[in-house]
């Protein structure tokens, strides 16, 4: 008899290896090897977990991979996880939430170019956590902030100069009426990315009204992520640049 579907999707996840085997007191399962499989690392998602349920995670991968990214983070929880770590070389980042440790050898991949462009400076907490998550896959990050459209005129000098310094992919993060993302994707021809923040007045501060407007544009190109997903954002212009730059290097 042949095998089943079922058959075939336990032999292939078999074959993924055994690197998401509990630890962190019998209740984590971190992906140790998800880098390795999709070009993506694990992040360690820190709202709702208490220290030592982070601490736990976080070792593990400092432990196996040499490095481990924190997202979410209470900036009391990024200190005591720093103190309790002081043998690895600490990017602490308050504005994103987000921690990065990792051995003094530890050297992210050479990968592509990315732009990161906010709507105001309120955006820029989400926005900075895409250009970490960028950087830590291996791309070289220009910012660019509050250049949005009640003065558009301001985008015009800086969007320039991203596209000379050659950019792969452009995450624009924006609030509001959440426009930015569609004038930028209508001028530009490398993959964009909407990055939705929950900034702005009544609805519209929930970010519902940002996500709406981009998923309903008219500018083709532009690709969009859940509300303050700026981990997926990052990560997919990440991924973008990377392949991109792999094809240059080829």
């Amino acid at each position: 008899m042949g095998c089943s579907p079922l058959d075939d999707l336990v032999s292939a996840v078999s074959r993924l290896g055994t690197d998401a085997d509990g630890v962190a007191n019998g209740q984590a399962r971190p992906d140790l090897n998800r880098e390795g499989r999709t070009g993506v690392p694990e992040v360690v998602y820190a709202r709702g977990k208490d220290f030592e349920q982070i601490r736990s995670v976080v070792t593990a991968f400092l432990e196996r991979t040499g490095r481990a990214i924190v997202s979410r983070v209470p900036d009391v929880e990024a200190r005591r996880l720093i103190e309790a770590l002081p043998s690895y070389e600490a990017r602490h980042v308050p504005i994103a939430h987000m921690l990065v440790l990792r051995r003094a050898d530890f050297r992210p991949p050479v990968g592509g170019r990315v732009g990161v462009i906010t709507a105001g400076t309120s955006d820029l907490p989400v926005a900075i956590e895409a250009q970490i998550m960028a950087e830590e896959m291996g791309c070289t990050v220009t910012v660019v902030s509050d250049v949005g459209v009640a003065g558009i005129h301001r985008l015009i000098a800086p969007l320039r100069e991203m596209l000379d310094a050659g950019v792969d992919a452009i995450v624009v993060a924006a609030g509001m009426d959440g426009a930015l993302p569609s004038v930028v994707s209508g001028l530009v021809d490398v993959p964009v990315i909407g990055l939705p923040t929950s900034t702005g007045y009544g609805v519209g501060g929930q970010g519902i009204a940002a996500l709406l407007s981009m998923l309903q544009t008219c500018a083709p190109g532009l690709s969009v992520v859940n509300v303050d997903n700026g981990i997926g954002a990052g990560a997919t212009a990440a991924l973008v640049a990377n392949r991109v730059a792999r094809a240059r290097r080829t």
